[in-house]
């Protein structure tokens, strides 16, 4: 059983019962173990001159990296990286590091939490294999890798290449067993939890204990990142699970069950970007572990273990695809979609299988299949960078692995050679991080949040969004200065659920962005509908619900804005804030609602163009870049959906 924060029941409880208004009306829910009343509603405001007092919901956002890897990985350390969890945590918390190869850096800002998730198979043996631990230089095969990594030059690159193939199950050979020693594991794993604890300061930064499962079997990446709510003294009860156990996730979704049964602990998964899995990622009719049809228990059973999806990070955006949303001009936004890692080239049948939007309304249709909906996550982001540090911002961008830091001609670098596929690093993107509605900065809380889905995904930016949804929004609740009194009293929060329609009535959504002080303006906002309709057929459609510069741009005839325009420098990366606005805020209500037609909506915010990473390091080195280099880019964040059933 999942346990709250004490602080977190207002939320649930307002969410859960106050967004019925206008329906049937509910006296009494039950919150886990918890039985919530309107009377416990109404003590979570004591309304009195300070707006900022009395107030029992999340009014802060919290931000950090769902996915960092530092030298405990296998292929981070293969590939070079010398930072280890005491840096990567460092540096997230607003102290300056020296990278791998010696450059001084510090973010922008602090970020507020950190969950550090080295891949679990061979956890730190990289480390001992470079040092040339005696015990491990016995094995032929670590002994070569040793050898090719310290020769350097082109030796080490193919030595890298090798070692990730090996770890991705791609060269029909396994990691020698000598690298995955139980009790070896177990120290790497106890110094990682000894670290965490060091840096984890509740209220300041929150170091959340996590690792990625990396099945990889055949290529596709099947990879999930696991996050504990616990502490220490829980997590090193049972050592992470390993695709040396097993490449299936329900296998993995067993281990979480089995471990919060021994141990009273709380543990949830996040599923990795889904654009290298070749269409496995979301299955919608055969269960690829099996060649068996989905079932009711499969649906359930994802659905409980994995409230989340990683929406974007480096190796490309996930949100959704030109050709599953020919309709929406911001769809081909940091597209990955040669192959997966085998390498076995991409068809487009397999794209449905791969992106969020996709799965979000093949969910719905699996609901009605299965009863059961397997694919109800919120959006997160994480870099997924293998250098330590969590460098998200277009400015400050040190790449996926050590190979590819900052220096002249970098853009041209390998980030990595799978058979002919070759991956060059201009394609990386320069992302992302996760916004956090939470009521403190505790692991805890943050894992509370997490699981109910009050969460949203940025490419970077650290904009701040407030999306609610509900059945009695009116035009003037954009008017206040602070939303989510009236968010969480009139409907839900991102992440949650509209409850029955009353009737003649269609739902309402108070949504809001302000802008990063140190990016740009807002372009727009836009609420993304995805429902099933009476033919049991898919559909979507992307709705722009408020925009800047709102006395020249009028929607054309098709009800598409016009673009916003572009102030961007390339030749001096700067760019001026001259279009656009701060903030956006509106009350929108769906024009096209059928109650019979179950449907999901989730916000995206766009920001104005601003200069690429790719710009930053023409300028810097004073290079010349191919013209098919993209210069530019439209960061953008992703809310955590919000649902509607029409059986409540």
């Amino acid at each position: 059983m999942i346990r709250r924060s004490t602080l977190a029941v207002p939320t649930l409880a307002i969410g859960l019962l106050l967004a019925t208004q206008g329906a049937a009306a509910q006296d009494t829910i039950q919150v886990g173990d918890l039985q919530i009343t309107s009377e416990d509603v109404a003590d979570a405001f004591e309304p009195g001159y300070s707006p900022y007092g009395g107030r029992g919901f999340p009014t802060r956002v919290f931000w950090g990296d769902t996915h960092l890897h530092t030298s405990n990985s296998l292929d981070a350390r293969a590939l070079g990286v010398s930072l280890d969890p005491a840096d990567a945590y460092q540096f997230a918390r607003g102290e300056e590091v020296r990278s791998t190869h010696g450059q001084l850096l510090k973010l922008s800002r602090p970020l507020d939490w950190l969950v550090v998730s080295d891949h679990s198979d061979a956890m730190g043996a990289m480390n001992e294999i470079v040092r040339g631990n005696p015990l491990l230089m016995r094995d032929p095969t670590l002994r070569d890798w040793n050898q090719r990594i310290n020769a350097g030059g082109p030796s080490a690159l193919d030595a890298s290449m090798e070692v990730i193939a090996t770890f991705a199950g791609l060269t029909g050979e396994v990691i020698p067993e000598a690298a995955t020693d139980p009790d070896f594991v177990k120290s790497v794993w106890e110094r990682y939890l000894t670290t965490a604890e060091e840096y984890n300061e509740p209220g300041r930064f929150t170091a959340i204990i996590g690792y990625e499962w990396t099945s990889t079997e055949g290529g596709n990446n099947l990879h999930r990142n696991v996050l504990y709510r616990d502490g220490a003294d829980v997590a090193r009860q049972v050592l992470p699970y390993t695709t040396a156990e097993s490449f299936n996730p329900e296998d993995l979704w067993a281990w979480m069950e089995r471990y919060e049964e021994s141990t009273g602990g709380d543990i949830l998964a996040i599923a990795h970007n889904g654009n290298l899995s070749n269409g496995t990622m979301f299955p919608v009719e055969v269960n690829p572990a099996n060649g068996q049809p989905l079932t009711g228990t499969y649906a359930r059973t994802r659905a409980r273990w994995e409230p989340l999806y990683e929406a974007t990070q480096i190796k490309g955006d996930g949100e959704t695809h030109p050709y599953l949303s020919p309709n929406d001009e911001f769809a081909d936004y940091g597209t990955w979609d040669q192959a997966n890692l085998g390498p076995v080239l991409k068809t487009d049948d397999m794209l449905q299988g791969e992106y969020a939007r996709e799965a979000l309304k093949n969910g719905l249709l699996l609901e009605r299949q299965l009863g059961a909906n397997p694919y109800r996550f919120g959006m997160v982001s994480g870099t997924d960078s293998h250098t330590g540090l969590t460098t998200a911002e277009e400015e400050n961008f040190f790449g996926k692995h050590s190979g590819v830091e900052p220096e002249p001609g970098r853009v041209n670098h390998l980030v990595g050679e799978f058979g002919e596929m070759r991956i060059v690093a201009w394609t990386m993107l320069a992302s992302g991080y996760t916004g956090v509605w939470a009521t403190e900065n505790t692991r805890e809380a943050l894992f509370d949040a997490f699981q109910r889905r009050e969460v949203y995904s940025t490419t970077g930016p650290r904009m701040m969004v407030r999306f609610f949804g509900g059945w009695e929004f009116e035009e003037e609740d954009a008017n206040t200065r602070l939303p989510g009194p009236t968010g969480y009293t009139k409907g839900v929060p991102m992440g949650g659920d509209l409850g029955p329609a009353p009737a003649g009535q269609s739902p309402s959504f108070l949504v809001g962005a302000l802008k990063d002080a140190f990016s740009g303006n807002l372009d727009r906002i836009q609420i993304v509908k995805g429902w099933l309709d009476a033919s049991g057929d898919t559909q979507e459609r992307v709705y722009d619900v408020v925009w800047s510069d709102a006395d020249s741009r009028r929607p054309g005839s098709d009800g598409k804005v016009p673009s916003v325009g572009n102030t961007v420098d390339v030749e001096n990366a700067t760019w001026t804030n001259t279009i656009g606005d701060p903030e956006l805020i509106t009350v929108w209500e769906d024009p096209d609602f059928d109650p019979s037609e179950p449907a999901f909506y989730y916000a995206r915010v766009i920001e104005i163009p601003t200069p690429r990473w790719t710009a930053y390091d023409a300028q810097r080195f004073g290079e010349q870049m191919p013209d098919e280099m993209p210069m530019t880019t439209t960061e953008r964040a992703y809310t955590s959906p919000i649902w509607y059933n029409p059986g409540g």
